[in-house]
C-alpha cells in the first residue's frame, strides 16, 4: 500500500482517554452511511458498552457497521464474539484467530486502532476499548494515553487500511473501494487547513519496515530536539544508532517511559538500554503517576507521529500497526505541549540510578534480553 500525502485535513489530539471518550462517542453518533473499527482488545466493562449500544443501534437504523479485532481477544471474551455481534447486525471478524497450533503466524498480530466514520472522519493512537484506558479501572496506576482525531482527505487512507486488513483473510474477492473512498469536503472552514498529513501503516507481509523508518528519518533530520513518548523500549541496532548520533550531534533527544509497568520483563529489558542511551547524552524519564502507554514522536516544533507503534521490536516488525505523519500544523504543538505536561510529572534516570538498580533486576533484564525478539 502506498501512503500519498494530504493536505485538506484537519488534526485534533487527545491527551487522554478521558477527554478522547466522549468525543468519539459524538462522532459515532453522527454516522449515516458507515463506521469500521479496528482494534487490538476490547472486553466488557464501561467504555465498550457503551460503544457496543451506540453500535447496535446505528446497524438498526441502516448504517453498515463492521468490527474487526485481534484474535488474542479470545482469551479476555468468548472465542466465538463475531458470532455474538453479527447476531446485533454488526459484521465482525477476529484477525488472525488463536488456535492451538505451534505456528510464526501467531506473532503477526493486528496491534492497530483505526476507526473510520463515513469516510470523513477518523481516530488513531494508543487507545484500545477497555476501561483502563479511560482510567475507569486502575491497574497499573493513572493509564497516560494519547489519540488523535483526522476529519477530511486523509481519512482515505485509514479507510484504505482497515478494508485491507477486513479482506485479509477473506476469499470473496475484490472490495468496492470507491464507495468508500469518496472526496471530503471541509467547507466548514475558510480555506484549506494548513500543513500534510501521511497516514501509513506497516505489515509484516512486506519487507519494508516503515514505522521504523518514519522513527529513524525524524532523528537523523532533526535540528533542536525530538521528543518521544512510549511504554517499551526494546531496540535494535539501527534504532540505537539513530537516537545516539541524534543526541551526540546536539539535538535533545528525550524518552518518556512508565514509572510503574504493565509488563515487568519489558521494563527489566528496557532499563538495560538506559546505559548506552545515557552515556551518548539521550534523556530518560520515567512517567511517576503510572503507565505511559502514548506512542509518538515530536520534533523541533515542526513534524510529529502519533499512532500504536511502539519502540520495540514487536512493534517495529511482527505486528500489523499504523500512525499518522503530520507536519506544520497546529496538532504538533498539541502534542509537544503535552509532552512538557507529561514531563512535569515524570523522574529523570540517570547513569547513578542506573548503578543503583537491583543486582537481580539488572541479571533478570540481561538474560531477558537474549530473547527480546520474542517478548
Amino acid at each position: 500500500m502506498k501512503f500519498p500525502v494530504y493536505d485538506n485535513t484537519e488534526i485534533q489530539y487527545y491527551s487522554c482517554g478521558e477527554k478522547f471518550f466522549p468525543c468519539f462517542l459524538e462522532e459515532l453518533e453522527k454516522a449515516e452511511r458507515f463506521i469500521f473499527m479496528e482494534y487490538f482488545a476490547f472486553s466488557e466493562g464501561k467504555m465498550w458498552n457503551t460503544i457496543l449500544e451506540i453500535l447496535k443501534r446505528k446497524a438498526a437504523q441502516g448504517v453498515e457497521v463492521r468490527f474487526l479485532y485481534d484474535g488474542t481477544c479470545s482469551f479476555k471474551n468468548p472465542y466465538n464474539y463475531a458470532e455474538t455481534l453479527k447476531s446485533y447486525g454488526i459484521h465482525a471478524r477476529a484477525f488472525n484467530q488463536i488456535r492451538p497450533v505451534l505456528s510464526t503466524v501467531q506473532n503477526n498480530r493486528d496491534h492497530r486502532k483505526i476507526t473510520v466514520v463515513d469516510g470523513h472522519t477518523a481516530f488513531t493512537g494508543g487507545i484500545n476499548l477497555e476501561d483502563i484506558y479511560i482510567n475507569e479501572e486502575e491497574r497499573y496506576g493513572y493509564w497516560k494515553d494519547t489519540v488523535i482525531k483526522l476529519r477530511g482527505d486523509g481519512v482515505k487512507s485509514f479507510t484504505a487500511m482497515f478494508l485491507q486488513s477486513w479482506n485479509l483473510y477473506s476469499n470473496k474477492g475484490e472490495e468496492d473501494y470507491p464507495r468508500y473512498l469518496s472526496p471530503v469536503s471541509l467547507q466548514h472552514r475558510e480555506g484549506k487547513p494548513a500543513g500534510f498529513v501521511i497516514p501509513y501503516c506497516d505489515s509484516p507481509l512486506d519487507k519494508d519496515n516503515t514505522g521504523e523508518s518514519v522513527y529513524m528519518d525524524i532523528l537523523y533530520n532533526a535540528k533542536r530536539y525530538v521528543h518521544i513518548m512510549t511504554p517499551y523500549l526494546i531496540l535494535d541496532n539501527e534504532m540505537i544508532t539513530a537516537l545516539t548520533y541524534a543526541a551526540r550531534r546536539g539535538v535533545d533527544v528525550k524518552i518518556l517511559m512508565p514509572g510503574i509497568p504493565d509488563k515487568p520483563y519489558a521494563f527489566a529489558v528496557a532499563k538495560t538500554f538506559y546505559p548506552e542511551l545515557l552515556k551518548a547524552g539521550v534523556k530518560i524519564y520515567q512517567f511517576q503517576p503510572g503507565f505511559l502507554h502514548a506512542k509518538s514522536f515530536v520534533a523541533d516544533d515542526e513534524k510529529a507521529v502519533v499512532g500504536t507503534i511502539n519502540l520495540d521490536y514487536r512493534s517495529l516488525y511482527l505486528h500489523f500497526e499504523c500512525a499518522a505523519f503530520f507536519c506544520h500544523m497546529e496538532a504538533v504543538n498539541s502534542v509537544e505541549e503535552d509532552f512538557q505536561q507529561t514531563l512535569r510529572r515524570s523522574r529523570r534516570i540517570t547513569l547513578k540510578t542506573c548503578k543503583n538498580e537491583k543486582t537481580g533486576t539488572k541479571i533478570y533484564g540481561r538474560l531477558l534480553r537474549l530473547i527480546a525478539p520474542l517478548m
